[in-house]
């Protein structure tokens, strides 16, 4: 019979998080963006009015 084969632990090493700081701040800033955008279009509708 054979010996049976010796798992070898492996570290699963976590990606750094500083690369989705520029990813949220991207998002804020076009959602920030489209939300200035639709409320200046918005307020321009009732001026119309």
């Amino acid at each position: 019979m054979g010996k049976p084969e010796l798992r070898q632990k492996t570290e699963v090493k976590l990606k750094d998080s500083n690369s989705l700081k520029g990813t949220f701040t991207s998002v804020l800033v076009l959602g920030g963006f489209l939300v200035l955008t639709w409320l200046g279009v918005f307020f321009l509708f009732l001026n119309r009015f």
